[in-house]
């Protein structure tokens, strides 16, 4: 069974083929039988797992379990607006199970997106750090624009143990079995 982590660039779809021609995992990842363990929205950037192991894909799709994302958003966020987080916020109608957020200094390792985002002179952003344990569809996007801090970049650092560490945009690596043993054991 192989498992690769790999640094989703942003604008590229979570899927092998595109009729409309749109960048796909195929333009980084020619391994047979990989399929995406969930997803990661093309306007979305960072760490996606790969495996040819359908329990594996199953679980980290199914099962609660922390995933860790950067997100740098509009305006000059409080504490109030991180506890509100923290206890959950309503998305679509259902409240989000409570989260972990607290502010970070703009990640220095992070390389700049391609294309940039749009900078407003007289908005400010600031960085966030979120850790959730569901997959709703958009959930950080909608969870920062719940509070008053629509999302400018998303970057997911973290699934389970697993982070982007050592990769840059387009690269993957496979993972060793003692990774694989730590990511099934936070799936349990």
């Amino acid at each position: 069974m192989t498992t690769i982590a790999f640094w989703k660039p942003f604008g590229v779809l979570t899927r092998f083929t595109d009729e409309q021609g749109r960048p796909t995992l195929a333009e980084w990842i020619d391994i047979p039988h990989l399929l995406p363990a969930g997803r990661l929205d093309r306007d979305s950037e960072g760490l996606l797992l790969l495996s040819d192991d359908p329990r594996l894909r199953g679980d980290l799709t199914a099962s609660p379990h922390p995933r860790v994302y950067l997100a740098q958003v509009e305006g000059k966020v409080e504490i109030p607006a991180l506890e509100q987080l923290e206890k959950g916020v309503v998305v679509q109608g259902r409240r989000t199970a409570p989260a972990r957020a607290r502010m970070i200094a703009e990640p220095e390792w992070l390389p700049p997106r391609d294309p940039p985002i749009r900078i407003r002179r007289h908005i400010p952003d600031m960085w966030i750090e979120l850790s959730i344990t569901e997959g709703r569809n958009r959930q950080v996007r909608r969870m920062t624009a719940a509070v008053g801090h629509p999302t400018l970049r998303l970057v997911r650092w973290a699934v389970g143990p697993i982070t982007l560490e050592g990769l840059a945009p387009g690269a993957w690596r496979e993972l060793a079995h003692p990774e694989l043993v730590e990511l099934r054991e936070a799936l349990l």
